[in-house]
């Protein structure tokens, strides 16, 4: 293009944020739009919101000022939902409204939610001649391009493993901390099978296997998980506020694929509010293991590096990265979804 991309940012928490910074410092991207869940948010400048100068995009929570706007995509940031399809309905209204969309909750590889799924997002992205996809550092990269990558030295492999460890005590919104990520509850209200939290979870990163499966010839004829709680020993004092001893302070989420009734693939997410405890001290935030020949192990950590009084971290900028990273890709990108 010989312009600016436009673009308009959907929701503003964290990552949300950590987004329409990277906009408005990047000459790439116009921001032309954002939206709002919070009415205190509403009708701020979105430079006010981003602690950046003046924009003149106010923000709105009307749906209805968002399609309207002449733009080319949409970066959708808004909190998980429940049930995990929750943001559905608002997706496919900006498909439908030819605005593209790339998200970093949902809508990485949607096949393995169903084929009826995918193709119910696939006609409403048709319908509006735009495009819906998904991307992030989990899902979105660990998995799907880092993974894939290290495949690629073996002759043969048996199993590919992708483990991820945050460190959550210094995220500051209880709505997502004590909510969406169910800490600080008790261990017996939570069901690791069928509960609200395993239902999103297992959708979530079934996507990430998925992914990875398709990048790397394998075909998988179902997923498993395997999920578990660690709580606390002591009260714990986070940013969103405090975790009670005996409640959750760490979850492990791990989906598996199948292929022949045997785990090939193995994706598991430690969200954890004590760094100290034993089984995730010392521990790289990510690790990828394949068990092949040769064998492979990597481990990787991200690096603060954030001018003093800047206090984004580094997982919101590496979001942010993907995020801008694939704008140029989704909008060049004919209608439909599209794996990144």
């Amino acid at each position: 293009m010989t312009r600016p991309i436009r673009v308009i940012q959907w929701a503003t928490g964290s990552m949300g944020r950590a987004c329409l910074r990277a906009v408005i410092d990047d000459p790439r991207f116009e921001l032309v739009g954002l939206f709002v869940y919070g009415a205190a948010k509403a009708g701020r400048d979105a430079g006010d919101i981003a602690r950046r100068d003046p924009t003149g995009v106010i923000a709105t929570r009307a749906i209805e000022d968002i399609l309207a706007l002449d733009a080319d995509v949409v970066l959708h940031c808004p909190m998980l939902p429940d049930p995990y399809d929750g943001h559905d309905a608002d997706v496919r209204r900006l498909l439908e409204a030819g605005k593209n969309v790339i998200s970093i909750n949902n809508y990485f590889e949607p096949a393995a939610l169903g084929a009826d799924y995918a193709a119910t997002l696939s006609q409403s992205a048709l319908k509006g001649g735009a495009t819906l996809a998904g991307t992030g550092v989990n899902p979105g990269w660990v998995a799907e391009r880092m993974a894939a990558n290290a495949v690629s030295l073996c002759l043969s492999h048996r199993n590919v493993a992708t483990r991820e460890i945050i460190d959550c005590a210094t995220v500051p919104n209880p709505d997502y901390v004590f909510g969406a990520l169910g800490f600080g509850a008790d261990p017996a209200s939570i069901d690791l099978v069928d509960g609200p939290l395993a239902r999103t979870f297992d959708r979530m990163f079934a996507q990430s296997v998925e992914g990875l499966a398709q990048r790397i010839g394998l075909k998988l004829d179902g997923y498993e998980s395997d999920h578990e709680l660690r709580t606390a020993e002591l009260d714990l004092i986070v940013a969103a506020g405090i975790i009670p001893r005996g409640t959750v302070a760490a979850t492990t989420w791990r989906v598996h694929g199948l292929a022949d009734g045997v785990r090939r693939i193995t994706h598991e997410v430690n969200w954890i509010m004590d760094p100290a405890d034993p089984a995730f001290a010392g521990k790289p935030h990510w690790r990828i293991e394949v068990d092949g020949l040769p064998g492979l192990k990597i481990a990787m950590d991200l690096v603060d590096t954030a001018p003093a009084g800047v206090r984004t971290k580094p997982e919101q900028f590496a979001v942010a990265g993907m995020v801008l990273d694939a704008i140029p890709r989704v909008v060049a990108a004919p209608p439909g979804l599209l794996r990144l």
